[in-house]
Order: structure tokens, then C-alpha cells, then sequence
């Protein structure tokens, strides 16, 4: 994976000199454009693109192969108006309903969206995109988080990642075999607002973008600290969620 990526800023590289070079006619520009489709034809004859599940070859780089797309369970409606929850039943006119724990303890954000349901195939999907090198896969799940999240990213007035706006006060023991509530304290005061963040938060829209939403006891608290610094509403995105029958 490090030689192809290696491979494709070279011949940017390259091709970004080259033109500098040539005089930028519409014929020259025409040339390039051809030599640059040229060059990444080639490329992936030499180093044809993989699919980041299981590596077999497939059409373009960051796609699915057939066989492992169809293990993907995509979340959508009907679903919790809150945590997003996917309902085995459809509420039919009702809107926004919640699930049975929101309906109990309202979470401090206002809706999570999540593209999957959390599983061993979306785990290794995510983990190869975030420690294994595998980037070749972020056109594929831009899209999906911009199809999930479509409502929300139309209201919000601030989209970024959670290590973008907040940071830890204190280290917090790994959340992995944690009960839901011992999570809630274990991330209890652990967030605190980035400095050069706080003024560009007051009276706005918050989306926050993270990777997998478990029992959300982390995007909870840190819900509530955008919300202290002065932040309208807050709202949560997500590539993956764990499902559960019932929330508790």
C-alpha cells in the first residue's frame, strides 16, 4: 500500500513539474490531461487497486469488492430521533421517536447518525483506515458519512472532527470492558474545549464527526462540554454504531 501511495505522489510530482515547465496552451493542457490518464492507467496495471477488505483486485481504488460489500449492514430509517437507533418496526406518521433509553435519559446532543451497524467486517474496515495504512478508502467513506449525515451536515455551522474541537484534561483508562455507566464516569470532566476552538463556538451548530459510537458515553460528554462553551446545539456523526436489541 506505502509503495503504490509512493508511487501516485511521484507521478503527481512528476507531472506537476512537467507542467510547470510547458506553456499552459490549450493544446498542452489537452496533452497532460491525456498523459495523466495515461499514467494512471498504467499505474494500475503495475499496481492495480485493491479492495481494502480482503485485497483482491478490484475496479477502482477504495472500492468494495462485491462479495464484502454485501457484509456491510447500513443503518437508515426508521430509526430513534435521537441516538439513531435502528427500529425493527416502522412508527409510520409518527416523527422523531425515540428509542426506550432516550426516552428515559434524553441525551445532551440532539441526533447521531451512523453510516453501520459496528460488527467484525466494519471493525476491520475502520481499523485499516485508521492504523493500516489504508487512506485509499476515505473517497468511499466521505460519501457514506455525507449520504447518513445529510440533514445534519445541512444544519451545522461547525463540522469537525471530536480531537479537533476538544482535548483531554486527563488520560481515562480504555473504555473496551467498561459497563455503560462506568464509561459515563470513566470520560466524566476528561474533555475540555480547544482554546483557539472556544470563541468560534458560541450561539452555533455543532457536527461532530468520530468513528464508531458505542454505548456514546465519550460523544455524551463531549456533548456537554461544546454545550458549556457556549454552543447552540450539538450533533454526532459517525462511520459505525454498536446495535443492540435494547438500549439500557
Amino acid at each position: 500500500m506505502t509503495q503504490r501511495g509512493d508511487a501516485i505522489n511521484t507521478s503527481r510530482e512528476s507531472r506537476a513539474l512537467s507542467a510547470a515547465s510547458m506553456p499552459s496552451t490549450p493544446s498542452t493542457l489537452s496533452t497532460l490531461s491525456t498523459l495523466s490518464t495515461l499514467a494512471g492507467y498504467a499505474l494500475d496495471i503495475v499496481l492495480p487497486p485493491q479492495c481494502p477488505s480482503c485485497n483482491c483486485v478490484v475496479e477502482s481504488a477504495g472500492m468494495l469488492c462485491g462479495p464484502c460489500w454485501r457484509q456491510i449492514d447500513f443503518l437508515g430509517a426508521p430509526m430513534c430521533g435521537a441516538c439513531g437507533l435502528p427500529f425493527s418496526f416502522d412508527p409510520g406518521l409518527v416523527k422523531d421517536v425515540l428509542c426506550g433509553a432516550c426516552a428515559r435519559h434524553r441525551p445532551p446532543y440532539e441526533r447521531a447518525r451512523a453510516v453501520m451497524a459496528y460488527g467484525d467486517f466494519s471493525r476491520k474496515l475502520i481499523l485499516a483506515f485508521k492504523h493500516g495504512d489504508r487512506t485509499d478508502t476515505a473517497p468511499a467513506l466521505s460519501r457514506w458519512l455525507a449520504a447518513s449525515g445529510r440533514d445534519l451536515i445541512a444544519d451545522a455551522e461547525v463540522i469537525a472532527p471530536v480531537q479537533d474541537l476538544l482535548v483531554r484534561r486527563k488520560r481515562t483508562p480504555p473504555q473496551g470492558r467498561l459497563s455503560r455507566s462506568a464509561r459515563r464516569r470513566n470520560v466524566r470532566g476528561a474533555f475540555k474545549v480547544h482554546a483557539a476552538r472556544r470563541e468560534g463556538l458560541a450561539g452555533r451548530r455543532v457536527l461532530l464527526i468520530d468513528d464508531v459510537l458505542t454505548t456514546g458515553a465519550t460523544v455524551q460528554a463531549c456533548a456537554e462540554v461544546l454545550l458549556r462553551a457556549g454552543a447552540k446545539a450539538v450533533d454526532v456523526l459517525t462511520l459505525a454504531r454498536v446495535v443492540r436489541a435494547e438500549q439500557e
